[in-house]
């Protein structure tokens, strides 16, 4: 990330729902042009979906300046989703976990996910996201920033997506 840049994280509301599905359609494109096809499909996340979000206070903007540049969802376990794993366990299932869902980023802003996750780990000692296997972007970031592979969660659509977990050292 270039160190001149800081992303101000705060919080999303409903004036920013528009640039939160601008976002969306960027972050659509983005995996469509890297092979990744089959996620975010059929209208997913919509914008009820990011409304909700936003309404349950769990939705946050990454803004440069004035510009939003990248969104994501953090918001406390437990998932249903994550229930169940397979093909693996999660590394820490006693404390309790945030999960982070629905990250965007503007492709000519670089460094969303380090500013996203450096949040994030401030916030919350105990996180796990998912993936799509195709997503090959996300998987090499979420690995890079010290999550560990965990097994596959099954989506309430019937697909899967590879989990991972990061907790705070001891």
């Amino acid at each position: 990330m270039n160190s001149n840049i800081q992303y101000t994280i705060r919080k999303a509301t409903s004036a920013d729902l528009k640039d939160i599905m601008r976002l969306v359609k960027l972050a659509r494109q983005i995996m469509c042009d890297n092979g990744n096809t089959t996620q975010w499909t059929n209208g997913y996340p919509s914008e009820e979906t990011i409304k909700a979000d936003i309404d349950s206070g769990t939705c946050y903007l990454v803004v440069n300046g004035n510009d939003a540049v990248g969104s994501f969802v953090l918001k406390p376990g437990p998932d249903p989703t994550y229930n169940v794993i397979y093909d693996g366990q999660w590394k820490d299932e006693c404390r309790p976990y945030h999960v982070i869902h629905r990250i965007t980023s503007a492709p000519s802003a670089h460094g969303i996910f380090s500013a996203i996750i450096g949040y994030c780990q401030k916030e919350c000692d105990n996180i796990r996201i998912d993936t799509h296997e195709k997503n090959t972007i996300m998987r090499h970031l979420i690995m890079k920033y010290g999550f560990d592979y965990c097994g596959i969660i099954i989506c309430s659509d019937g697909t899967d997506r590879l989990a991972y977990q990061w907790t705070k050292p001891e």
